[in-house]
């Protein structure tokens, strides 16, 4: 039998540049260029007869190439190539542009194929950028060779010099080498029970498909095995997790009822559920691995406090660690402010920042802090990924926190709990804002016990959002210049800056520098021509920690005299997408977002959640870059709807689960994000997975099965 599991330059000749590239797209065996599926297809199927074209419909034609010629055009900057066919009814013009290497191509006198849509011009119908195919003289009556034209035509993830038309060629030449009995992992009686077509079969199917049908029919295999795989991963991980140890932290109960007791504000009935659930677990002798899922402003950090609070009253060490330096000194100083009376050692390490604050002085060298955490004095260590990196060791860690986990690098997450397999390994306390869609709880997130806070704290006022029409965009300047002079302030969310859909070539850095660049225009406008009496500053990801954390203490001063000077409190504050989650100013209440429709549901849901956390009633204006009803559609969703859950899942069906979760640093297979749309097939592997595991847990029957496992790196949230 053919081995796919071999480097894909060993299976079909690749050059050795196009190999470079092929692995931008994640492609290095000839498995992953089989498993390199279609993401949408072109129909050119309709083969018709020059003379039956119509203007706008897609079309193929098959004739002879009479003429093809080039000139050059616009101060000799664009080769415009223009051809005619010719076919028994009649001819028809064909036009590219900066194709030059058609001229060594095609030649008058062929015999082609041609696909895609009729224009209409002022010398009648044409082709406009067609697909080609030069036609073998089998092929003259005989289209089941076409690759490019006259058929279902796959379209593919792209990227700098690796188009679909050069990957079809690729993938047809891997399918003819691989055998009708290639190893199928899925054992025989699952894809006899469910109808599930081979994989030779399937692999046919999906990339080169003859009707819709086998397009559906392959899709339901590869998304069937891809959630398989994820589920028994899934039990798999829970198995090898229970056979580890971690600290048994005993709860003082009068002591943990005295603290909520003394607490400035009344726990919510889902609050103190969490709190039961994650006390239940500390007493164990088995790592707890918990996800506390709580909606915007729900009151989740105070949860994670009092874990770390009764845990360090236990004599245990607790690691809290959140995502960006202005949230940790933010977690700082909330959590020193709340138990400023309960004698622990709290220090923040962050790349710029050493602070240890404890009954016996502060401290803010790092020799100093580097001791104190070997030798556990430092009973709270709030850091960022900066902990991983900085030298630090420290004396007996009985809990890690992780704020907004899907945040830290997956590597950056094993690292807290890389520990040899007969060590005790530390509790672990995940949180996230981002409501958890069901068939995410069962899958990706299925390893973890999930505690959800639904409900908001009392007395939170309701945030009033709004979707401004460009026409009413002097009236929405007008009420927020009204706010700020009741001496609130505003946030403004600068457009996000998306790949384009046939050109995955753009580098997250400089998507990067294309944000910030939106957000100096934005800055520039509304300091100069929309609020020139306001104080206005911009934030984003590559300012330097100093500087953001200077913004922040200006943007959050409560009282306009804090720094000595009246106009160094912040106004107006205008960020890139990547405003800091959590960060919480009581004072801004005006959330204003520019091209709102280029955020997902979640994400919008996410940033109207940084106001409405003070007394004063907050208000998110929807700012759409144009009229358009689907774009709006999605907009009323979250102008009409609190509940971050419902909008999860909606934004769960529209933009798949990637932006929830994100896959770019997973390692996973396109199909499982479509997959994971589908709960009626989220459970129904779930039932297998179990039935395989139950009976047979090291897959002995299942030789295939357990080697492709192997092979699997889904990475679970707290492997």
């Amino acid at each position: 039998m053919q081995n796919i599991d071999i480097p894909v330059e060993k299976f079909v000749p690749i050059q050795p540049r196009a190999l470079q590239r092929l692995h931008k797209l994640n492609i290095k065996t000839a498995r992953d260029l089989l498993y390199h599926l279609p993401r949408r297809y072109e129909d050119y199927s309709n083969i018709k007869k020059i003379s039956g074209l119509y203007e706008g419909e897609m079309a193929t034609i098959q004739g002879t190439l009479t003429k093809i010629s080039g000139r050059r055009a616009w101060g000799r900057r664009m080769i415009i190539i223009e051809g005619e066919l010719e076919d028994e009814t009649g001819t028809i013009p064909l036009l590219w542009f900066n194709q030059h290497h058609l001229l060594k191509t095609l030649n008058a006198g062929q015999r082609i194929s041609i696909s895609g849509k009729i224009n209409h011009g002022k010398k009648g119908l044409y082709f406009q950028h067609p697909e080609y195919e030069i036609l073998l003289q089998s092929e003259t009556e005989n289209n089941s060779n076409l690759r490019n034209t006259g058929r279902l035509v796959p379209i593919y993830p792209e990227t700098h010099g690796i188009t679909s038309r050069w990957l079809r060629f690729l993938i047809q030449k891997a399918l003819e080498k691989i055998p009708e009995s290639l190893d199928d992992p899925i054992p025989a009686f699952v894809k006899k029970k469910e109808n599930i077509p081979s994989l030779h079969d399937a692999l046919q199917k999906i990339h080169f498909p003859k009707t819709n049908h086998d397009i559906t029919e392959a899709q339901k295999r590869f998304y069937f095995e891809e959630l398989l795989f994820l589920q028994l991963k899934k039990r798999q991980t829970i198995a090898l997790r229970r056979q580890k140890h971690a600290p048994r932290i005993i709860v003082d109960r009068m002591y943990e009822k005295k603290i909520i007791t003394s607490l400035p504000f009344t726990l919510t009935g889902d609050q103190k559920k969490c709190i039961a659930d994650i006390t239940a677990d500390l007493e164990k002798d088995r790592p707890m691995n918990r996800l506390l899922n709580g909606d915007v402003g729900s009151g989740k950090t105070i949860i994670a406090a009092l874990s770390a609070l009764l845990s360090i009253k236990n004599g245990f060490q607790v690691l809290f660690m959140a995502p960006t330096e202005i949230l940790a000194c933010q977690h700082f100083e909330t959590i020193t402010r709340l138990f400023k009376n309960e004698g622990i050692a709290v220090a923040l390490l962050t790349s710029s920042e050493k602070r240890l604050v404890s009954p016996f002085g502060n401290f803010s060298k790092k020799t100093e802090l580097t001791t104190f955490t070997k030798d556990g004095t430092a009973e709270l260590i709030i850091g960022t990924h900066a902990l991983l990196q900085g030298g630090y060791h420290f004396k007996n860690i009985g809990l890690v926190i992780i704020d907004e986990q899907h945040r830290f690098g997956v590597e950056q997450r094993a690292t807290l709990l890389e520990k040899k397999p007969n060590e005790t390994i530390p509790h672990l306390l995940s949180m996230t804002a981002t409501p958890i869609p069901r068939t995410l709880a069962l899958t990706i997130y299925g390893d973890l016990d999930i505690s959800t806070i639904r409900e908001l704290p009392v007395g939170r006022k309701k945030i009033i959002t709004k979707i401004v029409r460009p026409a009413r965009r002097t009236a929405a300047y007008q009420f927020i210049e009204c706010e700020l002079q009741k001496g609130r302030q505003a946030f403004v969310i600068c457009p996000r800056i998306e790949l384009p859909e046939e050109n995955t070539s753009r580098t997250i850095a400089e998507l990067l520098r294309e944000e910030i660049k939106s957000v100096k225009k934005e800055y520039e406008k509304l300091s100069k021509e929309i609020f020139p009496h306001r104080k206005i500053a911009m934030l984003h990801g590559k300012m330097a920690p100093k500087e953001k954390k200077l913004i922040m203490q200006n943007f959050s001063a409560k009282d306009r005299s804090v720094f000595g000077r009246e106009d160094a409190v912040i106004d107006i504050l205008v960020s890139t997408s990547v405003v800091e989650v959590g960060v919480d100013i009581p004072n801004a209440v005006i959330m204003m977002i520019e091209s709102a429709e280029k955020f997902g549901l979640a994400s919008l849901h996410q940033f109207r959640g940084r106001v409405g956390r003070g007394e004063h009633q907050s208000y998110c204006l929807l700012f759409p870059s144009s009229e358009n009803h689907e774009w709006n559609e999605r907009l009323k969703a979250v102008a009409t709807s609190e509940d971050g859950f419902s909008l999860a899942e909606k934004d769960l069906k529209i933009r798949g689960p990637g932006n929830l979760v994100g896959f770019e640093q997973s390692g996973f297979h396109a199909p499982l994000q479509q997959a994971l749309c589908d709960v009626e097939l989220v459970e129904k592997t779930a039932r297998y997975a179990e039935k395989i595991f139950m009976e047979d847990p090291e897959l002995s029957k299942y030789p295939l099965l357990s080697e492709r496992l192997l092979r699997v790196h889904y990475t679970l949230h707290a492997e």
